[in-house]
């Protein structure tokens, strides 16, 4: 029989599993998997200048696709090292990232060669599987094994360890053979009708959605839950994107980083339906300031292990969050508030969204010089056309950024979610745009986050990814600098920083590059930047005095008075 390469065998099976786009940076450990990318001409590849870079991209790429977002990680040792904090970060946002990484030949294992380093023990705890091949004829198995680990269940990464020789080694042609995926059903018709019963006896009611009614079939499962029952909605955080901004139930996200009318609605709730979300800590501090202590829960997540596990609740159920809602829908009638008191919690909640989206607009009057960061956000939410894509990244702005934008279409908002990681959203854009190339993709990232990964402006430029970064520079890692202030009496350290001008930078590498230090600019800007249809960074100078700790509890006061107060 014929035989092939390695390399031809990975990229036989990328093919088959119907991957378009692959990610990375060119490295000498899997060159026959690159030259088949070369004559096969079926898979696009970026190539990003950092591997973790490339991982963000990737990562992105799935979370907009439904996955895999594959990355290569195609020099053994260093370069797959720096994938590290890209595959923390798919860990912790249950991305199906799917890593392809070079590892040193099997004759120079455990020999101390040139650039090993236990990859597979690296990647263990920060990965849901990190698994090495050591032999030609497993090749096609393991490639197609971590496809189907990373999206079975509640999706993750998985790292395939693939030592350089195996890449040249002869492996004999595998039939096509898709990988099927398993997927979790809706809560059992006993479930059902016990949610039904509590339901029943609820005077106020709300959904908590997360991150399982992405992506948007999914979401239209929530808004037809919501509309069945007539409960709002309110989303955890970096989920804001899961129920259209404009629908009368749509609360905004809550938690410490979301908007006081979600926050009541889930502290005073006498009825929390959580669906699709883990009630982690960045939707709710694990605190009851978040989550009413006197609610009955409805817990419904893909992972067993997670129902119940912060927070008591008197149904556990382990199901996927669409076909959850699916099931409560159809089996409810449309009904709406079964009581005065029901009645009187929806026109509460009505009356004080109303409240809400007024102040926010409000808000982006704002005529301060310097811009101040509402008044961006508000240009920004104006400017966006509706099917727009926004990455965030980490940073006192953006944090505040993430309930104040507005979302339409679902995938439409990408952040680090719980790794927090800096220096994410730039790289996220592209692998966004690369996923949607029918979609706007606008990047809103602060002067220190993008500054880790403005090289790759050359990215986007080279592979023409028309992303529209928005880079809100005031001179500082904020939230460590805000910390500074209110904590230590002001003794800055560290925290302030000097950058260049981003939008000359852009020029220089071949993308359009835009200014802005003046409310009204903006969302003009912006709307110039996305009709160009090339790749631009907008360098907008915002209120360094802007700033918030984005948590009270880590640190004592100034006066040693001791702990402070909680987030509001």
């Amino acid at each position: 029989m014929t035989t092939i390469s390695g390399g031809e065998a990975v990229y036989r099976v990328l093919c088959e599993q119907n991957v378009k786009t692959v990610f990375g940076l060119l490295g000498g450990s899997m060159l026959e998997l690159y030259d088949a990318l070369y004559l096969g001409k079926k898979i696009s590849y970026v190539g990003a200048r950092d591997e973790r870079s490339a991982g963000h991209m990737a990562d992105a790429y799935a979370r907009i696709t439904g996955g895999p977002g594959v990355v290569l990680g195609a020099q053994a040792g260093p370069g797959v090292v720096n994938l590290a904090t890209a595959v923390a970060e798919a860990h912790l946002a249950y991305s199906p990232l799917v890593v392809i990484a070079g590892a040193v030949s099997r004759q120079d294992l455990g020999r101390d060669t040139f650039q090993e380093i236990d990859q597979v023990a690296l990647f263990a705890p920060i990965s849901k599987r990190s698994i090495a091949v050591f032999e030609p004829s497993g090749l096609t198995a393991a490639v197609r094994d971590a496809i189907r680990t990373a999206l079975s269940g509640r999706p993750g990464p998985v790292v395939l360890h693939v030592p350089r020789d195996l890449f040249r080694a002869d492996v004999e042609p595998a039939s096509p053979e898709p990988v099927r995926i398993a997927r979790a059903g809706p809560p059992a018709p006993e479930d059902i009708a016990s949610i039904i019963a509590l339901l029943g006896k609820a005077c106020r009611p709300v959904i908590l959605a997360g991150g399982g009614f992405k992506p948007g079939p999914a979401s239209r499962a929530l808004v037809r839950l919501a509309e069945t029952t007539g409960i709002p909605v309110v989303t955890s955080t970096g989920h804001a994107d899961i129920m259209p901004h404009d629908h009368a139930l749509n609360a905004g996200q809550t938690g410490p980083r979301g908007n006081r009318v979600a926050g009541r609605l889930t502290r005073e709730a006498d009825l929390i339906l959580a669906v699709g979300t883990r009630l982690g800590f960045n939707s709710t501090f694990f605190s009851n300031q978040y989550v009413s202590p006197s609610a009955d829960i409805v817990h419904i997540d893909i992972e067993a292990s997670a129902a119940g596990r912060y927070f008591p609740a008197s149904l556990c159920i382990q199901a996927d969050a669409r076909e959850s809602a699916r099931a409560l829908a159809s089996q409810i009638e449309q009904h709406g508030p079964d009581s005065a008191e029901w009645a009187a919690w929806s026109e509460s909640f009505l009356r004080e969204r109303e409240e809400l989206l007024e102040e926010r607009s409000a808000e982006s009057e704002n005529a301060a010089i310097p811009l101040h960061p509402t008044r961006a956000f508000g240009e920004i939410r104006d400017a966006l056309p509706r099917d727009a894509i926004v990455t965030l990244d980490t940073g006192n702005a953006c944090l505040a950024a993430a309930d104040r934008l507005a979302h339409f279409n679902s995938p439409g908002l990408i952040t680090p979610l719980d790794f927090g990681l800096v220096g994410f959203g730039y790289a996220a854009a592209l692998g966004a745009r690369a996923a949607a190339p029918d979609r706007p993709v606008v990047s809103i990232i602060g002067d220190g986050g993008f500054g880790y990964t403005m090289a790759e402006i050359t990215t986007a430029v080279r592979h023409r990814l028309p992303v529209v970064a928005i880079v809100l520079d005031n001179g500082a890692w904020g939230a460590e600098k805000a910390y500074q202030q209110n904590f230590f009496d002001g003794r800055l350290i560290g925290s302030e920083i000097d950058s260049p001008p981003f939008d000359e930078v852009a020029s220089l590498c071949g993308a359009k590059g835009y200014a802005v230090d003046r409310p009204g600019q903006l969302g003009a800007t912006l709307a110039e930047a996305l009709e160009s249809g090339e790749p631009a960074v907008i360098h907008v100078k915002i209120d360094p005095a802007a700033l918030s700790p984005l948590r009270r509890d880590l640190f004592r006061s100034a006066s040693g008075a001791g702990p402070a107060e909680g987030d509001r």
